[in-house]
């Protein structure tokens, strides 16, 4: 799947950390989260597994030879490992949404306007990847793979009954010149290009839209894309199923081809104006369930852009092709493009009707339906969502204190999640490795014995602790953008344990092994020029799932929980993270930096 660009091909290789250093990384980031005589066993399991000539230091070879002759040693592997060989439902537990400004329409002719905008901005931005005209981005000085942006487009992930797997279309001798537009669960062709090559102008597009809504009207139709939010296993044995019929399997084809997919959804009940963006947030992630959204998707689809007749607008994508970040620039650029782009009335040349899809429903599907259903429902009940937005002030105020505003929240969390729970955890920050080729992420561990001791409690006299968090945090994002963090090696140790077929080390059978890999937090900041906000489930089933979106003078949050967990509040959360914000706020304002 993955090809390497031009741009990136002189980029660097993803490295492989030193084995002692990993270790004792690895024992650092412990330390606050299991108990000292969890630790001590485990700091004698890792100087066994370090000994000269003895099973780390044959592994650690093992993984240099790999990454000798690969382009990048980890991407297989992750891709793998973190996602296709997943079973949990995508929905919730892996793709994340993303919500944008509510929109002023409140009827079908200003939905499916917003809509042709919108398509006509994504076409605007895979012209810039079909020519490779994409501004190379940079960190710090030093240029970024941007490999995934060329997973995004014409992709789609297939289901196995055992494993999946993920096709890039784009990379046919004859690419995909359609889209996918769902509206009432019934799903359409709609080609977007004329037979000149030039893409439809936002006026043809219009026309089309119409088409597709007044050929779907009726709203009884069965929501075979609901299948696709099923656990993955069993969407697989449907899969293979629905296939065995040659209507099906066309149309199946059809879909998972396409560039990408708009979804034209029914509106919602009426809300509160400070209950949008969360209610916005679950349209996203789940569609609302199965009386509502959740059948106008095809979850597997890597791009779907959500579009509500109440103005309520986003996108879902499968997470298996991409980070949040070539996905959050794809928006940027599609939000201006629409500010900038007028519908201009075009002569008329007569287009063709869009192709309906037709699937030929068995008494089989009917109840493979009805089970995904149900499952569907009962996963919206339990997803516990917080959206917010931190109005007091933006990334303006740690700037203008010399700090990193993505430290100066992460050390919040730390203290908002102490506060409330009077204990640490493993806390779970996405790092991007794209200064490599090919590269994914990596983990910035925020929770370290610096930032959480017993100086929280004492957080209201020592200013200084917040200064020592911020410190620590600010360290530990280099390393781990620099390819020197500890999970994706230690992960690699242990495949390559797996891949030499040789026993597992004790050190990945250790408790503290399973502790360390149960993020309570699962975080990532995903900044956006576009007043949006990323949102996704918690990782764990006594978790969190936190994304922000630091602006100039506001920050957007969404924390997610499971109601199933009693332990856990999605909105005690979000309220304890805008209390520590402000807290920590007002003791560097009351402390004169001399003090320090």
């Amino acid at each position: 799947m993955n090809v390497v660009l031009r741009s990136s091909s002189g980029l660097p290789k993803l490295p492989v950390p030193p084995l002692q250093q990993t270790c004792e990384r690895y024992l650092a980031a412990l330390t606050p989260i299991v108990d000292p005589e969890e630790l001590n066993h485990t700091w004698q399991l890792l100087e066994e597994f370090q000994k000269p000539g003895g099973v780390g230091e044959r592994l650690q070879k093992g993984l240099e030879q790999r990454a000798k002759k690969m382009e990048n040693w980890l991407s297989d592997w992750w891709l793998q490992t973190a996602y296709l060989d997943y079973r949990m439902p995508v929905v919730v537990h892996s793709s994340p949404g993303v919500v944008l400004p509510s929109m002023e329409f409140s009827d079908r002719q200003g939905q499916m306007r917003y809509a042709a905008k919108l398509i006509a901005g994504v076409l605007d931005f895979k012209s810039m990847i079909d020519n490779e005209t994409l501004p190379v981005e940079y960190l710090g000085g030093k240029s970024l793979c941007m490999n995934q942006y060329y997973q995004v487009l014409s992709s789609c992930r297939i289901p196995g009954t055992k494993r999946d797997n993920v096709v890039n279309y784009a990379l046919d001798k004859r690419p995909p010149t359609h889209i996918t537009v769902v509206h009432n669960f019934q799903f359409f062709v709609l080609d977007v290009y004329n037979s000149d090559g030039m893409p439809l102008t936002v006026d043809q597009i219009y026309i089309q839209l119409e088409k597709i809504w007044n050929s779907s009207l009726q709203t009884n139709k069965e929501p075979i894309g609901i299948l696709t939010s099923n656990h993955r296993n069993s969407w697989g044995k449907a899969y293979n199923n629905i296939i065995k019929d040659k209507t099906n399997k066309e149309s199946v084809r059809a879909i998972q081809k396409s560039i990408f997919t708009v979804c034209l959804d029914a509106p919602l009940p009426c809300a509160s104006d400070d209950m949008y963006r969360t209610r916005a947030g679950v349209q996203m992630l789940h569609g609302g369930g199965s009386r509502w959204n959740s059948g106008n998707r095809w979850f597997d689809k890597t791009l779907q852009f959500i579009i509500g007749e109440d103005g309520t607008c986003g996108l879902i994508y499968e997470h298996a092709p991409a980070e949040g970040p070539p996905i959050v620039s794809l928006i940027d650029h599609v939000v201006q493009y629409m500010k900038s782009s007028e519908m201009v009335r075009t002569p008329m040349v007569p287009l063709r009707m869009p192709q309906k899809l037709r699937f030929n429903i068995t008494p089989e599907i009917k109840k493979d339906i009805e089970e995904a259903k149900q499952n569907m429902n009962i996963m919206v009940h339990d997803l516990d969502m917080k959206v917010s937005v931190f109005s007091h002030f933006g990334k303006d105020f740690p700037k203008s204190q010399k700090m990193s505003p993505d430290a100066f929240i992460q050390v919040a969390l730390q203290l908002a999640y102490y506060r409330f729970y009077k204990r640490c955890c493993p806390t779970y920050e996405s790092a991007s490795l794209r200064m490599f080729r090919l590269g994914r992420t990596d983990t910035i561990r925020s929770t370290s014995i610096d930032s959480n001791t017993e100086k929280v409690a004492l957080l209201d006299k020592a200013v200084k602790y917040v200064y020592q968090s911020l410190l620590v945090c600010t360290k530990y994002i280099p390393q781990a953008i620099r390819g020197q963090a500890i999970d994706r090696h230690l992960l690699g140790l242990k495949l390559q344990a797996i891949e030499d077929l040789a026993a597992l080390p004790e050190i990945f059978m250790d408790t503290s092994y399973a502790v360390a890999l149960h993020f309570n937090l699962s975080t990532s900041q995903v900044p956006a020029k576009t007043d949006c906000v990323m949102c996704f489930g918690p990782v764990v089933p006594d978790g969190y799932g936190v994304c922000y979106n630091p602006m100039d003078a506001h920050i957007n949050f969404s924390v997610s929980a499971f109601n199933s967990c009693q332990d856990t509040n999605a909105a005690r959360l979000a309220q304890a993270l805008e209390d520590a914000l402000l807290d920590m706020k007002t003791l560097l304002e009351q402390t004169p930096k001399a003090k320090l």
